[in-house]
């Protein structure tokens, strides 16, 4: 009965973040431009017609990467997801835009081993997404990090400080991800690479 339960938060978790990084248009509904939606709007579409306000609660607050945000908009409880949208936001509204004094010196992308010849040459890009993902502490101490997938082989190191100086934007998310939308193509170029490491074994690729 308990795993029953599991699989089905993770149901409406997976579901959620569908629904507020990529699928709202489709689906006839609107995000705000800071991503937030009334959570009875997401109720009243038919594939969370079998979940409930405390379940959403739940997913939010049990959620270990902290990917969705709740408020209470006049009266009205509404949600977003923190990043990793497709769907048009407000940068400025959804998210903190950092500053030289305080955004990590480096910033690290997980990636593969497959994909590294290509990103080495062409960069870093944020593909159909709207940035590229960060986390602002390099992998390692077993804690869950927002922004990385736990089955990353590669982290590339980024210098945040010399990409502002040329122009690039870094912002947070609520959840602790560092973001960066590129430049004009999408992409942060390779001469903004710092250090690269494999992570097992752990031993520098740059």
């Amino acid at each position: 009965m308990e795993n029953a339960s599991k699989q089905r938060d993770i149901k409406l978790s997976k579901s959620l973040s569908w629904l507020l990084r990529h699928g709202a248009d489709s689906q006839g509904v609107i995000l705000d431009e800071g991503g937030f939606m009334d959570v009875q709007k997401v109720l009243n579409l038919k594939q969370f017609k079998n979940f409930t306000v405390d379940d959403i609660k739940r997913v939010v607050e049990q959620n270990e990467k902290k990917r969705f945000t709740l408020r209470c908009n006049e009266n009205c409880l509404q949600i977003r997801a923190n990043q990793g949208h497709t769907l048009k936001v407000d940068d400025d509204a959804l998210l903190n835009l950092l500053t030289e004094e305080d955004v990590p010196q480096v910033v690290y992308h997980g990636t593969y081993l497959s994909k590294l010849k290509n990103i080495k040459l062409k960069g870093l890009s944020k593909m159909k997404r709207n940035h590229i993902h960060f986390t602002p502490r390099f992998p390692g101490d077993g804690s869950v990090i927002s922004g990385m997938r736990s089955s990353c082989e590669v982290v590339i190191g980024v210098d945040t400080l010399r990409a502002m100086k040329d122009g690039f934007k870094f912002y947070k998310s609520d959840n602790e991800v560092i973001l960066c939308p590129g430049n004009h193509n999408g992409v942060i170029p390779p001469n903004y690479f710092k250090e690269v490491w494999q992570l097992s074994p752990l031993q520098r690729l740059d």
